[in-house]
């Protein structure tokens, strides 16, 4: 008997086995109904094999479905997805089938001619109109345009019976991108690094690079023209580009168009569901040359990847850290390598994982050392706090505050830099000192003034905010403490009452089309000073802004964070790159308690080598990451002793492993969310262990209660 092993998109730890009729012809990656319990589910054929028979009676495959199958590097993909995350490659399947599961999109209403039927009057208009349409089917306003007439011409014709409207369902197709439709010129460095990267994916197999730029030396550039040459050499090859934030995409996508006279396809949460559709079945059918997209574009189903660019990899936002706990940048690469197809990694600050790869020759490095054109890096000057300090309750300095006035005087634009959403961190009671924190979360409330309610970053949770302390009862105790970008937008409007200001922040703009136009307005010059979270400040292009005012450049780097440092290098090298991108000089002041400290002393003096051997060096010491690996186990359960008891045999259980060690278990720095406590362990291993084999082999020891999760985070980039 034949024995289809199927992959069910639901939370299990196996695929299921299923008994295979005669009569039916599977394969690897073929998409069928099976039962399960007193359902009929769809799977992922993972394996089929030939059995002499079974100890148990299995089910049996009820049919193949009509649905395309799953290409064979897809099926291996979520299968060492789910092997390397530790998750159920259910859910793994499930990732990957999310497109198909979408609803259709609604029948396209279409004209074609009926028969050899012609008009009673056959005006100049109507013989356009047929002439246009031809044997085709067509929209009516598109048949409209192509005929040059009105759209009572065309009812006109329905009327008559002339024309007739159907209903189709078209297939999902993207226009083919055209490579020599608009090509860049680029310069050395940039053409270098096109042609590394082409040389690559013409030559076949697996080979990834760093694509390692300064802010504004034209990356972007140096990759599409790599798209470009590896389409040219295989017109039916697909190309992916990750991209870390949804509101970057549509300035990416409008390059693409430019470039190539096609539109890309788009793959993110933003993307309505039949859209999304529409995308994964041209995908698998190999009708969709260029995506580009968030993360999960990681599993969608191409038959014929050649390249995979992950634009920004050093953010944070790549890795997903609620459902499925991966990295967008790790699995890039490991899809490119399981397709033998080709990634880029292009970032102005890369990762020191990266960075690591590439000193070790394990990745190509391709290098652009200056600015595209005639722009330069801006200047970048410390400025102390300690000898020019704010006016209390404000938050911007003196010298701050005149180079902005400096800048609106000169007609350019001013970035106010600060990563904290809102108006106010924390809000707090004089009479007693109590701090508001969401309902069952230990996190704090942020106070939003735009909307007068206290919001949870965290959980979503929102208030509006109290007159009395619900804590001792207070009347009108409760301050607001700390700055937010609505507070220093409100210091902004009173000191340049007539400049134009606005705020980009993620509660300013919710989502990809709010951003689009506030990204517009800036770039036109409608906005004299954008005060900003981190959401402005990577990969936009303001030709007129030429002053970036850090508010608090100290802020990354307080806490014990592994990554505090690199991560706020990265950030501010990112933040201050917006300056001066064009023909203007630009500079960037940097408001800070502790200039002596060496991230912002690296930053000033622009020795980025000089910060990364030091931070190495750390990391090599405590052999940290790139230099050791990390895996926690986050617990939590609204039982409480529930979740003690279950840390307590989990430290008791623990193999014994050489070049290992397990910290905790400990409370999390967030020890309460939603009504769940929760308790961490950290495993800290040397690279050569195995360390997923070491968290299976732990795992399997402890029995878990239901009223526990377990979630495993190979390589967590978050300690909370």
């Amino acid at each position: 008997m034949k024995v289809a092993s199927v992959l069910i998109p639901l939370p299990v730890h196996e695929a299921f086995d299923y008994e295979v009729p005669e009569a039916m012809a599977l394969a690897r990656g073929d998409q069928v109904a099976v039962p399960l319990g007193p359902r009929m589910m769809r799977g992922i054929v993972a394996e089929v094999r030939e059995t002499t028979g079974s100890n148990r009676r299995l089910k049996v495959v009820e049919t193949r479905l009509d649905d395309p199958p799953l290409p064979p590097g897809t099926v291996d993909f979520v299968e060492w997805a789910a092997r390397w995350t530790l998750s159920p490659p259910g859910e793994m399947a499930a990732t990957a089938l999310k497109g198909l599961r979408a609803p259709r999109p609604r029948p396209e209403r279409r004209l074609r001619r009926v028969g050899d039927r012609t008009p009673a009057r056959p005006t100049a208009g109507r013989t356009a109109v047929l002439a246009a349409l031809g044997e085709a089917a067509m929209p009516g306003p598109d048949l409209a345009r192509a005929a040059g007439v009105s759209s009572a011409v065309i009812k006109g014709l329905v009327d008559e019976g002339v024309l007739e409207v159907i209903e189709t369902l078209a297939d999902a197709a993207f226009d083919a991108p055209d490579p020599a439709h608009a090509p860049a010129t680029l310069n050395a460095d940039q053409g270098a690094a096109a042609d590394a990267i082409a040389a690559a994916t013409a030559a076949g197999g697996f080979r990834p690079f760093l694509l390692d730029g300064v802010t504004g030396s034209g990356k972007t550039e140096a990759y599409l023209e790599a798209v470009a040459r590896t389409l040219a050499a295989d017109p039916a090859a697909q190309i992916l580009i990750l991209l870390p934030e949804i509101a970057l995409t549509q300035d990416l996508i409008a390059r693409i168009t430019a470039r190539f006279g096609a539109a890309p396809a788009e793959w993110h949460s933003g993307v309505a569901p039949p859209k999304r559709r529409r995308v994964w079945e041209a995908v698998v059918a190999g009708r969709c040359s260029i995506v580009v997209g968030a993360r999960s574009a990681l599993f969608l189903p191409f038959p014929n990847l050649k390249l995979v660019i992950v634009d920004e990899e050093h953010d944070g936002s790549f890795k997903q850290e609620d459902g499925l706990v991966y990295h967008g940048r790790d699995l890039a690469v490991a899809r490119a390598r399981i397709e033998g197809a080709v990634v880029v990694l292009a970032s102005a600050t890369p990762s020191l994982e990266t960075l690591w790869n590439a000193q070790g020759q394990r990745y190509g490095w391709l290098k652009l050392s200056s600015r595209h054109g005639a722009a330069q890096l801006p200047d970048i000057q410390l400025l102390d706090l300690r000898q020019c300090p704010p006016d209390p309750q404000t938050w911007l300095s003196q010298p701050l505050r005149e180079a902005i006035a400096q800048t609106l005087m000169a007609g350019e634009q001013t970035l106010l830099f600060l990563n904290r959403r809102g108006y106010a961190p924390v809000v707090l009671c004089r009479a007693c000192g109590h701090r508001m924190t969401s309902p069952d979360t230990d996190s704090w409330l942020v106070e939003h003034r735009y909307t007068g309610r206290l919001v949870c970053h965290l959980t979503g949770f929102t208030m509006a905010r109290p007159r009395i302390c619900p804590s001792c009862g207070a009347e009108d105790s409760l301050v607001s403490v700390g700055p937010g970008v609505e507070r220093v937008e409100e210091e902004v409007r009173q000191l340049f009452p007539e400049a134009r200001t606005a705020v980009f922040s993620s509660d300013t703009v919710p989502d990809a089309r709010a951003a689009r136009a506030l990204i517009q307005r800036m770039t036109e010059g409608e906005i004299d000073i954008l005060v900003a979270t981190q959401a402005a400040a990577k990969g936009h292009n303001f030709p007129l802004l030429t002053l970036v005012g850090v508010v608090d450049a100290d802020l990354g780097l307080r806490g014990g964070d592994l990554r505090a440092a690199e991560r706020t290098y990265q950030l501010l090298t990112q933040a201050t790159g917006r300056a001066g991108r064009a023909d203007r000089p630009g500079r960037a002041i940097l408001q800070t308690w502790t200039p002596e400290h060496p991230v912002l002393m690296a930053l000033a003096k622009g020795d980025r080598d000089g910060f990364v051997e030091a931070e190495m060096a750390e990391r090599e010491a405590a052999t940290l990451p790139p230099h050791g690996r990390l895996a926690a186990l986050i617990l939590s359960g609204v039982d409480a002793m529930a979740v003690e008891k279950v840390a307590a045999d989990l430290a008791a259980a623990i193999p014994n492993a050489e070049r290992l060690e397990v910290y905790g278990p400990a409370d999390a720095p967030l020890g309460l969310i939603r009504g769940r406590r929760r308790k961490r362990l950290l495993v800290r291993a040397d690279r050569d262990v195995d360390l997923q084999g070491f968290l299976r082999a732990w795992l399997a020891r402890v029995k878990v209660p239901g009223s526990v999760r377990v979630t495993v985070d190979v390589d967590p980039y978050s300690f909370l």
